[in-house]
């Protein structure tokens, strides 16, 4: 590694945490927090001009957030077991959320059911709700991709490309402590993400898409970036035959999400119209 390639590499925080009196301030939950609130700005701002009321995605929010972060942790838990279950494990680690570990898949399953729990209780379309949180789900990811930034975490391979990211020796993993600077796979994804969120925001724009669409569309961006973007990590998980876990998941749920798409279409739900906050529930 040349000193000339390390300038051009990007340097890795030397802390993820800043101490406020007696308080730590984790960048790892200051992201996911700042992505919640764009993420509950946005949905608002898209559900009322879809004909609905102001505050009804504040009140799913309430529902969706405590829901989504649970599930982030059962899934990541218990896809990871070997990390806190087993010899020289403590299952205690399971539940220090703050040392980092969410699965998006869980956050996106639980936030679901609590965002299904809440619009039951408000009497409002579920998939109102879903359609018009979607670009804000990837925002919300996008800035959340920060804390594994700070934490040193979920990098790539080892490269030498100018956006290369500076990692300290003691977060390498092992059989990578003689290379400096690896893929940074959180850019990739938070660039992906945004760049998602706006074609999702583009494509309504153009064609209204209602019951679930702009939803499942939002699934299927995101998996497609997370396939190739999950392909380049180095990061201890389990595997499947020749891919990673969650590369398999990528596939299923994309697939999943893809058919849900045609069939909604097939079945002739409506792309031209707002979904008022009156429907019934689904």
């Amino acid at each position: 590694m040349t000193p000339q390639t390390l300038v051009q590499s990007i340097p890795s925080p030397s802390s993820g945490v800043w101490e406020i009196g007696p308080f730590p301030l984790r960048a790892y939950a200051l992201g996911i927090i700042i992505g919640a609130l764009l993420a509950i700005w946005i949905g608002e701002r898209r559900f009322q001009a879809r004909g609905g009321k102001d505050g009804v995605i504040s009140d799913v929010a309430i529902w969706a957030i405590p829901f989504g972060i649970v599930g982030a942790r059962i899934y990541h838990v218990a896809t990871d077991p070997q990390l806190y279950f087993g010899d020289g494990q403590s299952a205690v680690d399971a539940l220090k959320i703050w040392q980092g570990g969410l699965g998006i898949w869980g956050a996106v399953a639980g936030g679901a059911l609590g965002a299904y729990i809440a619009a039951r209780r408000a009497g409002v379309s579920f998939a109102a709700v879903a359609d018009a949180i979607a670009p804000g789900l990837l925002v919300a990811q996008a800035v959340g991709r920060l804390g594994n930034y700070f934490n040193q975490e979920l990098f790539g391979r080892p490269t030498e490309l100018p956006w290369a990211l500076e990692i300290d020796p003691e977060n390498r993993p092992a059989g990578f402590l003689e290379f400096a600077t690896f893929h940074p796979t959180f850019l990739y994804e938070l660039l992906w993400n945004l760049a998602a969120a706006l074609l999702l925001v583009l494509i309504d724009r153009r064609v209204r898409l209602t019951g679930g669409r702009a939803f499942a569309l939002y699934v299927m961006f995101y998996t497609a970036g997370r396939f190739w973007i999950e392909m380049l990590r180095i990061d201890t998980v389990n595997e499947i035959g020749p891919f990673r876990l969650n590369v398999w998941t990528s596939i299923v749920v994309f697939v999943l999400a893809a058919a849900f798409f045609w069939w909604s279409r097939r079945r002739g739900a409506p792309v031209d119209r707002s979904e008022p906050s009156t429907t019934p529930a689904d």
